[in-house]
């Protein structure tokens, strides 16, 4: 048997606006309010509306390696029998700046969270949903003078690299690897200060596994002040007095004092993990 899907488009100018069967994760009514909340929404009906605009940026991060007049025949190649114009690339360049930044963003508000069933396999232990703060410093932007006056250039062994870089931070849901959230900027900060904008997010239901790099005792305490609870991978060369060994081969360490209750490390052979002393995870 042959199934068909079928897909439900707009009439005229906004018929372009769409994801195919995709886009019942972004319906029209959310492209629509979005645009209306950032004020993005054209004041006349133009031939390229900010809808299409939307769906067409969108669709720009479906196929990352083609221009943007292949994208665009892409959204249009099922719109046969429609009177539909084929813009010049510059055309959408424009539409792409005149919707501007703040409708993907409040797009991206919207729509990222948590995805798993509290009932799904592999998504929890024990009743924490456990998510991750995961990044990276390799995503490439052009070579122009604004962003290279804003991210600058990494050092490289002759020089420096061809490209200026993005670093982006993310904290992701890593049962789904749905994103929670997510912060980029120059590479200057560091992980860890891009994290912390993304502290907001945790919740009291959630674990969070971070690896080396994130063992920083203020980073701790301003996870542990989120009221989640964490397990933490702690950098090779940290030695931390022992405060007591238990039956499993495992023992206890003092990592901070203060208000925040005591943070405690777990180590068994080589890996080293810490959690918040009030909640041992693994119970």
């Amino acid at each position: 048997m042959t199934v068909i899907p079928t897909i439900t488009v707009a009439a005229g100018v906004f018929a372009p606006g769409h994801l195919g069967e995709l886009t019942w994760q972004v319906p029209f009514e959310l492209a629509d309010s979005v645009l209306e909340e950032t004020r993005a929404r054209e004041q006349r009906l133009r031939d390229l509306p900010s809808r299409a605009g939307v769906y067409f940026v969108l669709a720009l991060g479906l196929f990352p390696g083609l221009g943007y007049g292949v994208v665009w025949q892409k959204l249009t190649a099922g719109l046969q029998g429609q009177d539909l114009l084929c813009p010049s690339a510059k055309a959408l360049r424009d539409l792409r700046r005149r919707i501007g930044t703040a409708p993907r963003k409040a797009l991206f508000e919207v729509l990222a969270g948590p995805v798993a069933q509290p009932s799904a396999p592999r998504v929890r232990f024990g009743r924490f949903r456990t998510v991750a703060f995961d990044g990276c410093a390799s995503v490439r932007v052009p070579d122009s003078r604004p962003n290279r006056a804003w991210l600058g250039k990494l050092k490289a062994a002759l020089g420096v690299t061809g490209y200026p870089a993005v670093e982006l931070m993310t904290l992701v849901e890593t049962g789904t690897r749905a994103l929670i959230g997510a912060v980029s900027g120059p590479r200057a900060p560091g992980e860890t200060a891009y994290a912390r904008q993304l502290l907001h997010l945790l919740t009291a239901d959630m674990l969070v596994l971070t690896d080396r790099g994130f063992d920083a005792a203020g980073f701790l305490e301003a996870v542990a002040a989120a009221k989640a609870q964490f397990l933490a991978r702690l950098t090779a060369t940290r030695r931390l007095p022992v405060m007591a060994r238990l039956d499993d081969g495992t023992f206890v360490d003092r990592v901070v004092r203060g208000d925040q209750p005591e943070l405690a490390v777990v180590a068994q052979g080589r890996a080293r993990e810490v959690f918040r002393a009030d909640e041992d995870p693994r119970a």
